[in-house]
């Protein structure tokens, strides 16, 4: 292969989970790799030194990213994304060898509903199965994630301080902002310790991190919910000393960067294959299981209450494990 296209538009956690594969086919067969994705995620990968070019999903005119795309003679089309646009994209490219992802959604559906589990991998493996007979293999070193050469934030890091990702595509999926201050008042009041809490989010949660802010009412916690970018929020990940978090795109980051990790589930389980990839040795999954089946794929719904099992996760059952890891 001499120049690869692959394919993912989004979210956050997806993209991060398809850097092995952008990692191994660089090095493995020294391969030109182009990616195509969505403006919105390109902060991901901008400063990936194993993506040759980044491509810009045209959303409002396909056929100028296809015209791109064919303009580019490439031998290989990955598509991990397996949607209709890939799809479409995949159509009009002719003369061109594709190779795309199997989402397994039969295994999903009879595992969600007759409770018979054949997903035995993680995602990031799915992502593996299509290069197949093309001599890439997982090199098993784990997820990616490269910062920009000059990156700032406007936070002292060399204090000790615990990230806290409070966001998620689905509010199915987060811990609710009652559950969050019980966590912050068992870090400063039943550990007694003077660490600091940094809040991260989006636009979203900004008002659910002034309204935690003002709750706990402890100095020692910051809300940058959606005032910083991804990078910065990933920056500060990398230098915390431990990271909370639902089932979320800086879930994947943190595992990226090798960090200690607190996770919370509810409606998502992690052997749905989302489970933190290569795992801090001391990283921890906290589960509300009221039985061993998600809810959902991807945790838009709930089969036992609308707000989401997570918010049933409680205090009693957080706060041995949290005390053990901060």
């Amino acid at each position: 292969m001499r120049k690869v296209l692959i394919i993912r538009f989004s979210s956050i956690g997806d993209i991060v989970l398809t850097t092995p594969i952008i990692r191994c086919l660089k090095k493995q067969t020294q391969s030109e790799v182009h990616y195509l994705t969505k403006a919105f995620y390109k902060e991901i990968l901008n400063s990936n030194p194993y993506i040759d070019k980044l491509i810009i999903l045209n959303e409002n005119f396909l056929q100028e990213s296809i015209r791109e795309i064919k303009s580019q003679n490439y031998d290989l089309i990955l598509d991990l994304q397996n949607g209709l646009r890939s799809f479409w994209i995949k159509f009009c490219v002719f003369g061109v060898k594709k190779r795309t992802v199997k989402k397994r959604n039969w295994e999903k559906i009879l595992w969600l509903y007759l409770g018979v589990n054949l997903l035995k991998d993680h995602v990031v493996d799915r992502y593996f199965q299509p290069l197949k007979g093309l001599g890439v293999r997982n090199d098993n070193h784990g997820l990616d994630f490269f910062f920009p050469k000059m990156i700032e934030v406007p936070f002292n890091t060399n204090q000790k301080f615990i990230t806290f990702s409070i966001g998620g595509s689905y509010e199915q999926k987060k811990l609710s902002a009652d559950q969050i201050i019980n966590i912050c008042n068992a870090i400063f009041v039943d550990s007694k310790s003077s660490t600091h809490i940094v809040l991260l989010g989006g636009k979203e949660e900004m008002t659910m991190g002034n309204d935690i802010l003002q709750k706990v009412g402890n100095k020692n916690i910051s809300n940058f919910c959606g005032k910083i970018s991804l990078n910065q929020s990933a920056y500060l990940i990398q230098k915390s000393s431990l990271l909370l978090t639902n089932d979320t795109g800086l879930m994947h980051i943190g595992a990226a960067l090798k960090k200690k990790i607190i996770s919370f589930w509810g409606c998502t389980k992690p052997l749905l294959g989302f489970v933190p990839y290569k795992k801090n040795d001391e990283s921890f999954e906290i589960i509300y299981n009221p039985d061993t089946r998600p809810c959902s794929k991807h945790g838009n719904f709930c089969r036992y209450t609308k707000m989401g099992c997570i918010k049933k996760l409680d205090i009693d059952v957080i706060k041995p494990t949290l005390l053990k890891k901060i």
